[in-house]
């Protein structure tokens, strides 16, 4: 099946603006119809999901733009490719541990509010 923009916009939730933008970007090559119209079909409607995905990890639009290129270079690239996203992943490990480490700082400053809160509570008791 194959879909004009409009109609491929909104199969993957995207304005017909980012399309272009993204086409201007060379992160989508849309096939051209017998009149240049372009036309997409299923391969692009999940290159656009990975691309959303992409950039919900963090990914730079210039980095991409270089996984876009490779991508239409073929198979030969997937080494490429793969240091790509092992690099977004230990981007995202890292950020892991830094936010991980800040819920550990906030975890032990509630548990010492916790138990001063506690020894107050106690100690009204007893009046």
């Amino acid at each position: 099946m194959s879909y004009k923009i409009g109609k491929f916009a909104q199969l993957v939730n995207i304005s017909i603006d980012t399309l272009r933008y993204y086409e201007k970007m060379q992160l989508i090559i849309p096939k051209r119809d017998k009149n240049n119209l372009r036309i997409y079909d299923y391969r692009d409607v999940e290159w656009i999901k990975f691309i959303k995905r992409l950039k919900a990890t963090g990914m730079s639009i210039k980095n991409i733009q270089i996984y876009a290129k490779l991508r239409y270079q073929g198979d030969s690239t997937i080494d490429q490719r793969l240091h790509l996203l092992y690099g977004q992943k230990n981007i995202l490990k890292t950020k892991q541990e830094k936010l991980q480490s800040n819920i550990d700082f906030l975890n032990h400053k509630i548990g010492v509010y916790q138990k001063m809160k506690n020894k107050i509570i106690n100690k009204n008791k007893k009046i």
